[in-house]
């Protein structure tokens, strides 16, 4: 079978597609036919060598979709033909986080997805939701999931809250969208007024350009007639971190999930407990919050924004495409 692996030194260059032998599942585990897998920038800090220790080769990227085409001994919860994603942490499947849970993250250190075939543990994959296609469940498992965790579980947002999003990457879309399912309202930051547009087409109640706001925690507070924001979705980290906690109301929630602009900041702590803020880092999420977040995309009807989709030999384009920042949502690799 085709895979696409990271070979003799890091960088998309050493990225090369290779024939690998495919193996049976064992007991407890399932073979995956992949057809579908999207890009995070996870993925591309890790091809590039900058995603913590890992050995290589390394087969990258977390995030896909595809059939069950084979089951192990003992496999009971899903079957042949079932259409399932495989899950992030292939050991949390429920309640808190803890070392152990988060220890075995596909895409490394564990072998990623970009391989046709795919073996998981059969607790560790599933179902996508109905009517959806793999490129639209692929999206899932990292953006999908960690936008659901940020607001729902660990926001526990409720309607009327305002949410703010920074940027239109898959993260901050989904986010947005989630939003609006449990009827808040929704402020979207970015550079570019083209991107902006098509956040209000997508549900944003107000939009604030960074570049012409380069204090844009003052046209937040502005938004919300001076009371701040309910939530921030923080996906900048360095460069955008204090803003942030200006732009949060008092009894606000900082849910920390990237860090796009850089990885340290000196805080500003007068702001932080004089406001009375929470603050959270959080990346993913467990099984459970998978199925949770699956079934209210069920009822509610929700698609996801994808951009741009490869072809399966076409893998170092969409890392590129990721670097360029260009794109709004997700971007996919159909195989």
């Amino acid at each position: 079978m085709r895979a696409w692996q990271v070979e003799g030194e890091w960088g998309i260059d050493h990225l090369k597609m290779v024939e690998v032998e495919a193996r049976k599942p064992g007991a407890g585990e399932v073979l995956i036919r992949m057809r579908a897998a999207s890009v995070n920038y996870r993925d591309l800090l890790t091809v590039q060598g900058m995603g913590g220790t890992r050995r290589l080769p390394l087969v990258p990227f977390s995030d896909g979709a595809g059939e069950v085409i084979s089951v192990g001994e003992g496999v009971s919860r899903v079957k042949v033909g079932d259409r399932v994603c495989p899950m992030f942490f292939e050991g949390w499947i429920d309640g808190r986080p803890d070392a152990a849970k988060r220890s075995r993250p596909l895409g490394g250190p564990l072998p990623g997805v970009l391989q046709e075939q795919f073996v998981a543990k059969a607790e560790a994959v599933s179902p996508i939701p109905k009517g959806w296609t793999f490129e639209e469940a692929a999206t899932l498992p990292c953006a999908g999931l960690t936008a659901w965790r940020a607001l729902m579980v660990e926001g526990e947002l409720k309607a009327g809250e305002t949410v703010l999003v920074q940027g239109t990457g898959g993260v901050s879309i989904f986010a947005l969208q989630f939003a609006k399912m449990a009827g808040a309202k929704v402020i979207v930051t970015s550079s570019s007024d083209d991107k902006l547009s098509r956040a209000k087409a997508l549900g944003a109640d107000g939009t604030i350009n960074y570049k012409t706001h380069p204090e844009w925690a003052k046209a937040a507070q502005e938004l919300t007639g001076g009371a701040g924001v309910d939530h921030v979705v923080e996906v900048g980290g360095a460069g955008t971190l204090n803003q942030s906690l200006e732009a949060a109301k008092v009894g606000g929630r900082i849910e920390v999930i990237g860090v796009l602009s850089g990885f340290s900041q000196q805080i500003a702590m007068p702001t932080l407990f004089g406001k009375n803020l929470r603050m959270i880092g959080l990346s993913v999420g467990s099984r459970e919050m998978f199925e949770q977040m699956v079934a209210a995309i069920d009822k509610a009807g929700m698609k996801p924004v994808i951009d741009r989709t490869f072809a399966f030999d076409q893998v170092p384009d969409a890392l590129r495409c990721m670097k360029g920042a260009g794109h709004l949502g997700k971007i996919c690799v159909r195989y």
